[in-house]
């Protein structure tokens, strides 16, 4: 099994289960006209981004590492109307390509974006008391997982959903030797969460238009 194939088969999935949606098109040639990497999530993990919220029954929901907006889109779209999801973003410019494109989308009114560095961003969150979120997102700078994973703790209660993306890493995850920041930042991650009695986790490998990777999913308990 190669890229080819992996990547036949989601675009397969795709057209079979997600209809042609114009507002998630025109996000990423936006983001893509600004100079964006093109590392956002592919639309039938979107999708599931979606489907979580809404099966989690979340209302307010965090993300950690907005882009340009196209998950943030389908996590949004996921929430009830007077729901709310608070992105976290560390460039200025990327933060406005996402407004642009969330406003496009028909979401922007229940967006709030937060721009600076993520980990000071959820202390001053967690030293203001923040309601606890129902689900988290976390997609950013892999180093940063432990982290983001210790402050989204203090953000959280119990039947909180944390999904954590870019966790497999190509298979370094498993790489006893890897000194790959990312890798080992995805490795403590996991590591913490097995460790934390409060958490219920797991890990999936997926194969597809982002090559291998996975996701894990972890749930808040109780202390």
């Amino acid at each position: 099994m190669d890229d080819e194939l992996w990547t036949h088969v989601d675009e397969h999935l795709v057209a079979t289960l997600l209809p042609h949606d114009p507002s998630l098109d025109a996000a990423l040639a936006e983001s893509e006209a600004a100079g964006l990497p093109a590392i956002s999530v592919a639309p039938n993990q979107g999708k599931l981004l979606s489907l979580l919220a809404r099966i989690s029954g979340a209302r307010r929901v965090l993300e950690i590492g907005t882009l340009g907006g196209y998950s943030t889109i389908w996590l949004a779209r996921g929430v009830p109307a007077d729901g709310t999801v608070v992105t976290l973003e560390l460039e200025p410019r990327n933060a406005e390509v996402a407004r642009t494109n969330l406003e496009r989308a028909g979401v922007g009114d229940r967006v709030e974006i937060r721009v600076g560095p993520a980990a000071d961003t959820l202390a001053g969150m967690v030293a203001a008391g923040t309601e606890p979120f129902d689900l988290v997102f976390i997609d950013a700078d892999k180093d940063g997982y432990p982290t983001y994973l210790q402050r989204t703790l203090e953000l959280s209660r119990p039947g909180t959903v944390i999904v954590a993306d870019n966790v497999v890493r190509g298979g370094a995850v498993a790489d006893d030797a890897t000194v790959d920041p990312m890798a080992l930042g995805v490795r403590w991650f996991l590591a913490d969460a097995s460790g934390d009695a409060r958490i219920d986790a797991t890990a999936v490998q997926t194969v597809g238009t982002k090559g291998h990777d996975g996701f894990a999913l972890l749930v808040v308990g109780d202390a």
